[in-house]
């Protein structure tokens, strides 16, 4: 973000935090491999990092969940470190791709909230340590469609959005969930019909000429310089966008929406263990986790240091919806082996379907 996000008083307490850093049994030296969404780590505290623990940091980016499941699967490269989401992590998990944690090398984990200890996809918590949570949603400018959007079905209805207007998410799981909420079908549904449906739906979107692009992080410059009407993306990412332009307005659609957890893991090809262990407990500290948001926008799992922050961020509804919000909002978890290979098949019919 460009402004800061923090109030001045918890400056002092920031600066205690970082000299206090990653202690234990953290290795002095070497490197530790990174492997990340885009645009989702402050790269600035990778000198905190290796001031404290002569540990440089060796970092990468990735676009989807599934550009780093088959980067991880080809067996082609050694991370130490990865940031999944949910459902990924419950699927590397069962195919043993992920290395248990030693908590006991992860004494900020202290700061991680309850409520995000323990879940679906990780219940006896031994292979993740939460990072960032949020939810999806649909970020549109006013001025660019022809009348207001409140909910996922408005993204398939020309008359609303008009043509080649709307940016929509360049992975199966986000892209295909959007379809199946305008539907009211569950997200995790395995009921191949319903799938089926789904991406008919987005079939005929993007036939209708109502697709602009299919886009990851391209949505901050499109979005931004009102390239496009309308994008769907995560709630931390429009906090960004609307700095840049602040014309863009967020909706929590009324069908509900995704809320995910993405956290820090260690996959089987980790060459540097212990270095791991140092990173996430320093990305663990709740200076660390302030830091991060002033330039990545993401609620953290941490109320001690969401209580750092300024009440405009420490109070908002986008970061932080009500209960009542969240209670519309469901996790992925992961699907059986059978509708995997549906939602891919699926996806490469979208894929090949000809734009209007």
């Amino acid at each position: 973000m460009v402004k800061r996000i923090f109030s001045f008083l918890c400056v002092g307490a920031i600066l205690a935090g970082m000299l206090a850093g990653c202690g234990g049994t953290a290795a002095t030296n070497g490197v530790v491999s990174v492997y990340n969404w885009g645009e989702y780590m402050d790269t600035d505290l990778f000198d905190e990092f290796t001031e404290q623990t002569g540990i440089r940091v060796n970092y990468s980016t990735y676009e989807s969940n599934e550009a780093m499941y088959t980067k991880l699967r080809s067996g082609s490269v050694n991370y130490d470190v990865i940031i999944p989401s949910d459902y990924m992590i419950s699927r590397l998990i069962d195919e043993g791709m992920l290395m248990k944690l030693d908590f006991d090398q992860i004494p900020n984990y202290a700061n991680i909230d309850e409520q995000y200890r323990n879940m679906i996809y990780d219940p006896n918590n031994e292979y993740s340590v939460p990072y960032t949570w949020g939810t999806t949603g649909i970020i549109y400018n006013p001025n660019m469609v022809q009348q207001p959007i409140t909910k996922w079905a408005d993204l398939f209805d020309e008359e609303k959005v008009g043509t080649h207007s709307v940016l929509m998410f360049d992975n199966s799981r986000d892209c295909i969930a959007i379809a199946l909420m305008a539907l009211g079908y569950d997200i995790n549904t395995t009921d191949a019909s319903q799938i089926t449906e789904a991406v008919d739906l987005l079939v005929k979107q993007k036939q209708d000429g109502i697709v602009q692009a299919y886009v990851m992080d391209q949505i901050f410059d499109k979005m931004t310089n009102n390239e496009a009407a309308a994008g769907v993306y995560y709630a931390g990412d429009y906090l960004i966008m609307v700095e840049d332009n602040p014309d863009l307005v967020w909706v929590q659609p009324e069908e509900g929406a995704n809320w995910f957890v993405d956290s820090m893991c260690v996959p089987t090809t980790c060459k540097n263990y212990d270095n791991a262990m140092a990173f996430i407990n320093f990305m663990c500290e709740n200076t660390s986790f302030v830091r991060n948001f002033d330039i990545i926008g993401y609620a953290f799992p941490s109320s001690g240091a969401r209580a750092m922050l300024d009440e405009e961020y420490r109070d908002s509804p986008i970061l932080y919806p009500d209960e009542a919000y969240l209670s519309t909002c469901a996790p992925f978890v992961n699907l059986d082996q059978a509708s995997l290979e549906l939602y891919d098949s699926e996806w490469l019919r979208l894929g090949l379907t000809q734009a209007g």
